[in-house]
């Protein structure tokens, strides 16, 4: 028998053991998944770390604990891994503080103005977590509870299922809603995040992905070069609320349709720039609701990596790491600085449930809700 068929026994030998120690697992583990512990929370609930890879060594590791985006190792232009996400070593340092790195975002990603939202004639009231706004499902959102974990076997790569009821009521909103979160690292090098969830009653439901990257891997992001198909976007009021208006970016900051380094113009002087520190808005993208297709390009020219990312949501949150400040001691005791990493998040409009002009937000008892969001890597 040759060595490399060897190596392949141990190898399924040792993700085989090392699965079988992880809670949640109920499908056959294979060489390109493995599992280990990742510590607990306050309550004592097992948290676990998975760890995805593909042929061509690219590597994502997700948590039980939030679906976090841990770390994702992609190569450069020269062939070498290195991680472009921000994040933390530790699982008490997520706990602890953070800023949604890596994070699954729901019942709604974004901000609903002052915490209250109408549905069929009842108003609900949320935490103003965000203040005076909720933000990204509230105290406790999709990012602070531990999922469900099971590995699925895949044609397109490793992937891993998570899966989590939040009841009625949690965090003020409205049914029994069900979320399945399925992670798959494609032969492409491509992550891909498909979303599913059912509700017993009529609510409001926003899920999208909440990665601070950095292609470079350190440093800030204002060389980061951006493209975004998008000839409209929705100002902001001094709070972050849109005003409900669809603004042209023709003669703006935020005039993406070309590219553009992310540093190029948001010193300017500009309303929206102050509000938002930066950017921190939503972009409506020029393709038919619903329809999957490319929602922005990004391309750091240092290490020639570029991300492209996808969505069938109608919008894009863009947002610049405005509010790092140096308080997150992350990974590898690196110091997150101001605009050290940047977002993209694709999701309904922020504040949909009290905009009755944006694309609408409810999803019915009966319905299933369904969002595709792709972060693809390559280099040039």
């Amino acid at each position: 028998m040759k060595n490399s068929q060897w190596l392949k026994i141990i190898s399924v030998s040792l993700g085989v053991a090392c699965l079988a120690g992880c809670a949640g697992i109920s499908s056959s583990p294979s060489e390109s998944v493995t599992c280990k512990p990742f510590g607990t929370t306050a309550d004592g609930t097992a948290v676990e770390i998975y760890t995805l890879r593909n042929s061509r060594g690219t590597e994502a590791r997700i948590s039980s604990y939030g679906g976090l985006l841990i770390s994702l190792k992609v190569p450069d232009r020269k062939g070498k891994l290195g991680d472009v996400t921000l994040g933390y070593d530790k699982l008490a340092d997520y706990i602890k503080d953070t800023p949604y790195f890596g994070a699954l975002i729901g019942r709604y990603g974004n901000r609903i103005a002052r915490g209250k939202f109408s549905l069929n004639g009842q108003q609900y009231t949320l935490a103003t977590n965000n203040y005076p706004n909720a933000l990204h499902g509230g105290l406790k959102g999709f990012d602070k509870v531990v999922w469900t974990a099971s590995v699925l076997p895949s044609g397109d790569g490793p992937a891993l299922k998570l899966q989590y009821v939040s009841k009625d009521g949690e965090e003020g909103y409205p049914g029994n809603l069900s979320v399945t979160a399925v992670y798959t690292l494609t032969e492409d090098n491509a992550v891909k995040l498909e979303y599913t969830a059912t509700t017993d009653k009529d609510t409001v439901v926003n899920l999208t992905h909440h990665s601070y990257f950095n292609l470079a891997g350190r440093g800030d992001i204002l060389g980061h070069e951006v493209t975004i198909p998008a000839s409209k976007f929705t100002p902001v009021d001094s709070t972050l609320i849109p005003t409900g208006e669809l603004r042209p970016v023709e003669g703006t900051p935020f005039d993406f349709r070309s590219s553009t380094a992310i540093g190029a113009r948001i010193q300017q002087s500009d309303e929206q720039l102050k509000f938002g520190g930066g950017y921190d808005h939503n972009w409506v993208v020029d393709k038919p609701l619903g329809q999957y297709g490319l929602m922005a390009r990004v391309y750091e020219p240092t290490s020639g990596r570029v991300m492209e990312v996808y969505s069938d949501e109608p919008g894009l949150q863009f947002y610049s790491g405005n509010f790092l400040n140096g308080s997150n001691k992350g990974k590898g005791g690196r110091v997150y600085q101001f605009r050290n990493g940047f977002c993209m998040e694709p999701q309904h409009y922020p504040d949909s449930p009290n905009q009755p002009n944006f694309p609408s937000a409810v999803l019915k008892s009966g319905q299933t809700f369904h969002n595709t969001i792709v972060y693809k890597f390559s280099v040039r």
